[in-house]
């Protein structure tokens, strides 16, 4: 890996929204427990920036979330369909690949190491923009029906989708206080998406000539 990978690795940021989750862990004496999340997000992250670096697309930034992490990629959605699956299936696949580690380390680590990249890996592969599942569908969209209109029906559909799991999350209080908190983080990132799709959408129709 060269000096491009290796200095987006060290602009690696922790998102506001995780930092109370992870003095909880801190304050309560979870160290290790919070040690293995921080690792698995980051692991997590690593296999989004090296399948970005595999197919030439370079990363401006990384942001660790919650829920995994955001990576900035220079041309946004302007970058070919295919570079976007790619790019997407990056993170899950190191997840998996830590996952599969896991028999051969002491049971004391592997058991919860284990338990981490499943839930990591449940969150993440839900078909909802923008976790790496909703991604992943977005990008067989549009390799398959390179529209703008099928962009932002699959827009819809995670806003629609979101905004039910925010309710049923707050119905469910306050067993589901994580969930609840969580959506709300997703349906807000949506939200700024879906108010921003005409002007990406425009770009696209312009400078790629691909979406109509």
């Amino acid at each position: 890996m060269d000096e491009r990978a290796y200095a987006i690795m060290m602009r690696m940021t922790i998102h506001p929204l995780f930092l109370p989750i992870l003095f909880g862990m801190v304050l309560y004496g979870n160290v290790s427990y919070y040690a293995l999340i921080l690792s698995s997000l980051i692991i997590h992250e690593l296999g989004h920036i090296i399948a970005a670096y595999l197919c030439n697309v370079k990363v401006e930034r990384c942001v660790i979330m919650p829920y995994g992490g955001e990576i900035e990629l220079r041309g946004g959605m302007a970058i070919p369909p295919r570079k976007q699956l790619i790019i997407a299936l990056g993170g899950p696949i190191a997840t998996v690949c830590c996952a599969a580690v896991t028999p051969f380390l002491d049971p004391l680590v592997a058991d919860l190491l284990l338990k981490i990249q499943l839930v990591l890996l449940a969150v993440n592969i839900i078909p909802i923009w923008p976790l790496d599942g909703g991604r992943i569908i977005m990008a067989i969209i549009l390799i398959f029906c390179p529209r703008a209109r099928a962009y932002e029906i699959y827009l819809a559909f995670s806003l629609m989708l979101i905004t039910l799991t925010v309710i049923i999350t707050f119905i469910l209080l306050p067993k589901t206080l994580f969930l609840l908190v969580l959506s709300t983080f997703l349906l807000i990132k949506i939200i700024s998406e879906w108010r921003y799709r005409k002007y990406r959408l425009a770009f696209e129709k312009h400078v790629m000539n691909r979406l109509t």
